[in-house]
């Protein structure tokens, strides 16, 4: 179910970019009314929406809804662990020193400036 989420919310992100670059922006027509004295109506209400203005704003309460819902789904996939509810060392590590690792002892010869 996730990766079917996952397609169709790249789908609907592809069709609303797809819609936002078609659309024509409101200042478009600014520079031909600026003469025919219909200069009011560029920055007024734009009335009902048409088809373009419904599909983008419906993709985009879509694209919402889908990244809420991924969210929540990633979110409860991922499980920390806690770090700190094992302490014991495994087994393999548990080794007794070689005889060879062991320095040797050098209570007559002290001629470090380190204290035993």
């Amino acid at each position: 179910m996730y990766e079917i989420l996952l397609v169709i919310y790249l789908i609907v992100a592809l069709a609303l970019i797809g819609m936002v670059l078609v659309q024509q922006g409101k200042g478009a027509d600014m520079g031909s009314s600026f003469g025919a004295g219909a200069s009011a109506t560029v920055f007024g209400s734009s009335g009902a929406g048409n088809f373009m203005t419904k599909t983008t704003t419906v993709l985009a309460t879509v694209f919402f809804v889908l990244s809420i819902v991924l969210g929540n789904l990633t979110a409860g996939q991922i499980k920390k662990t806690d770090e700190w509810e094992n302490l014991e060392a495994p087994v393999e590590a548990i080794v007794a020193p070689a005889a060879s690792d062991v320095p040797a002892s050098t209570e007559g010869n002290n001629t470090s400036d380190v204290p035993n």
